[in-house]
């Protein structure tokens, strides 16, 4: 079993705090930088699962790395540096409590709502007559509120701005960005044979300015479909292969799992880890048209980093 870094306590020079998320762990320094660990850890349903999976972390920095530069020309964003194979550094960003979630398809939750008849999902009316995996006559915006903790919810555009969780001119912003964004990672995903469905965009604001922040465009943050033999499957009503961490959740379920009380997580074996870590270098791959080159089973992944992210810092001086 390749290693897995699922914890992390690193003391660097200038740390004010750590935050430990379900699957990052984020170190700020100095107020003014924020050194953003992709761990090994997975989580379905808001829970952690037990075991971490080998490589995964890399594999979502390393994806969200790519397309952060390659969408830095439409909004500014967060990234400075990718010191190590598993961490982003980068500036410090007062974070809107909003998650700005784009939809290209009815599928997902989406699709469950519709199912059961709803046709208004955050202030947004949807056509009559959908089927799942359909797609929109364009893409659609549905906002959720960031939780502290617990699940997010669905919240409208009109609620955003009667709360004043965003000015008017900030959420217009956000939303030109949203909408760009999407657009260039439906183009970038279609030159490398895939449809990017759906996804999530966070945004922040520094010195007055609206940036981009956390990863984009990682198959944890979005979903993909395989565009040969979509039109196909579509017609004849069959799911769509996918690339996101669906595939997990489904394990899940099959073992009678959903996060609810009194249900019992399944073992994960060390060969159940291993066939997930090879699903995530696939993505990898497939979004990237990269080959993904996997740090040595003999690595100390802490060690690796810290002396990493410790020069890098030193060399800002």
């Amino acid at each position: 079993m390749a290693n897995t870094l699922t914890h992390t306590d690193f003391h660097f020079e200038g740390q004010k705090s750590v935050y430990h998320g379900k699957v990052r762990d984020v170190y700020n320094i100095n107020d003014d930088l924020l050194v953003m660990v992709a761990t090994d850890r997975i989580s379905a349903f808001d829970f952690i699962l037990p075991k971490g999976i080998p490589s995964k972390g890399q594999v979502l920095n390393q994806i969200a790395a790519q397309f952060l530069d390659a969408t830095a020309d439409i909004v500014p964003n967060w990234k400075l540096a990718t010191p190590d194979p598993m961490v982003t550094v980068g500036v410090k960003c007062e974070g809107f409590p909003v998650e700005m979630i784009i939809r290209g398809y009815l599928t997902g939750s989406a699709w469950r709502a519709y199912a059961e008849g709803c046709r208004e999902l955050c202030g947004v009316k949807l056509p009559e007559g959908m089927r799942e995996n359909q797609k929109f006559p364009e893409p659609i915006i549905t906002p959720t509120t960031k939780a502290a903790s617990g699940h997010d919810e669905n919240i409208s555009r009109e609620e955003i701005l009667k709360q004043g969780i965003i000015s008017e001119d900030d959420y217009k912003q956000v939303e030109a960005y949203t909408r760009a964004l999407f657009a260039r990672g439906s183009e970038i995903a279609a030159g490398k044979g895939l449809i990017l469905v759906d996804t999530k965009y966070e945004f922040g604001k520094r010195d007055g300015k609206v940036i981009l922040m956390d990863e984009i465009h990682t198959p944890d943050s979005s979903r993909y479909f395989y565009s040969k033999g979509y039109e196909e499957r579509f017609e004849k009503g069959e799911p769509q292969k996918q690339l996101s961490k669906e595939f997990v959740r489904q394990w899940l379920i099959e073992h009678n799992f959903m996060g609810k009380p009194g249900q019992t997580m399944p073992e994960m074996t060390d060969e159940y880890c291993e066939t997930v870590a090879e699903r995530y270098i696939e993505l990898y791959e497939d979004i990237t048209g990269k080959t993904f080159e996997r740090a040595a089973a003999d690595v100390d992944l802490a060690a690796r980093i810290e002396k990493n992210v410790a020069a890098y810092l030193a060399s800002r001086k």
